[in-house]
């Protein structure tokens, strides 16, 4: 894996925070010093260190973990950084307030990256400013490496392929299903939905990055036949269940459209996509997904407010630096389930796909999906024509990532859906 021209293979950038401590967890535990030269970035030294030496301790296969120091706030800081190493990975958010000089650092020492976003607004101002730059430096930019958006983007990928390879066509449709989830929230979580918010309340170009499907498209072709997020209670005739709006569909649904824009478009242009939440059938599943509907809601709304949003994250929402326990990071859990639609020349078809993780889908699972996508540019095992530009999962990266997946412990599935096993 090593690279001459570099010292290290890949870099951790804000390795102290709670994301960040995991992706080296996860990183020491899977692999040792033989296989990846591995650095620490941040800028405390102190905790680095302190990081260094509990990770040391607890992983036989790593004698020593290199630091590096740097400052988000400080972006000539972050130039040796980007220029020192083949891949960053960064945590460190919101990143519409710190991710955006790595990224340049990026690009300009032609670093490959990815990191944990769900931020629309600042993925769509990079694509906008960086991309083209990024393509002619042939680098990887990949944002939403995390449960926003690995399980849906490459779940729906492996849905698209199956289609094609088993069926000589794609899905024309395709159901993104959260289910079976648990799991805790952190500081830079809501730090980071809450930027979201405050930049659709006072920015006109965030406010419609929000409400176009299309809108992480590539310029001039951010329109379609979708209609975007579902806000209401539906009724789903394929499973036969009634299903609610899901809180991740703002991010989940942009970066599907975006990843089949960037292919040039094998799924079509007709392509639709949309991810629910299902509750239950009859009365009882239309009331629950009703009172979903109704929470998620009241919840944007609140969000809305500047001064709510004020209260909420002074008296309730966790400060920066706090998460999940360990107990509920171990205890959590997650599915996602792809159902794919499409017509063949015999007959309609249906493929499902399924990734899964018997760990909080935000935090130890993710921990596995951002470190694994990282690892996918390190030793490159790639199965993409793209060599570069602001990418996602499924484009950059493709199939391989879902073999790292399955790697790191997760369930990755595709095959024909048999409704008597869903």
């Amino acid at each position: 894996m090593s690279n001459t021209d570099r010292t290290y293979d890949l870099v951790v950038w804000g390795a102290t925070g709670v994301a960040g401590r995991l992706v080296a967890e996860y990183l020491t535990e899977q692999y040792t010093s033989d296989d990846l030269s591995l650095a620490l970035g941040g800028r405390d030294e102190t905790r680095l260190r302190q990081l260094e030496a509990a990770l040391v301790a607890d992983h036989p296969g790593w004698d020593a973990l290199p630091i590096v120091i740097g400052d988000a706030t400080e972006p000539e800081s972050l130039r040796p950084l980007a220029e020192d190493t083949r891949v960053v990975c960064t945590t460190v958010g919101p990143y519409t307030t710190y991710g955006t000089p790595l990224v340049e650092a990026c690009i300009s020492a032609g670093t490959e990256y990815c990191d944990l976003t769900g931020e629309v607004n600042w993925v769509r101002e990079m694509i906008d400013r960086y991309h083209d730059d990024a393509v002619d430096a042939g680098v990887r930019i990949v944002h939403s490496c995390g449960f926003d958006s690995i399980p849906a983007d490459l779940a729906t990928l492996l849905v698209q392929s199956f289609a094609i390879d088993e069926f000589e066509t794609p899905c024309d449709l395709v159901w993104i299903y959260l289910e079976d989830g648990r799991g805790g929230v952190s500081g830079g979580t809501m730090s980071s939905v809450m930027e979201v918010f405050r930049a659709a309340s006072t920015d006109p170009v965030a406010r419609q990055v929000l409400r176009n499907p299309y809108s992480l498209a590539p310029q001039g072709e951010r329109d379609g036949v979708d209609p975007g997020v579902q806000s209401l209670p539906r009724y789903d005739p394929l499973r036969g269940v009634w299903t609610a709006p899901s809180p991740m569909a703002v991010v989940n649904e942009r970066v599907i459209r975006r990843s089949n824009a960037l292919l040039e478009y094998p799924w079509g242009r007709e392509f639709e996509c949309t991810e629910v939440v299902p509750v239950g059938s009859g009365p009882v599943g239309l009331v629950g997904a009703s009172a979903i509907s109704a929470g998620l809601g009241l919840a944007t709304g609140v969000l809305a407010v500047g001064p709510m949003r004020e209260a909420l994250r002074r008296y309730a929402f966790p400060d920066p630096g706090e998460g999940p326990t360990r107990a509920e990071i171990e205890n959590g859990h997650f599915t996602v389930r792809v159902l794919g639609r499409g017509t063949a020349t015999d007959g309609p078809f249906v493929v499902e796909s399924r990734i899964s993780a018997d760990r909080d889908p935000g935090y130890g699972a993710t921990a596995k999906m951002l470190g694994e996508a990282a690892m996918c540019l390190v030793c490159d095992r790639i199965d993409s024509p793209l060599e570069g530009g602001i990418l996602t999962p499924a484009a950059a990266i493709g199939e391989p990532l879902a073999d790292g997946l399955r790697r790191a412990g997760l369930v990755v599935e595709v095959d024909e859906w048999d409704p008597d096993q869903t």
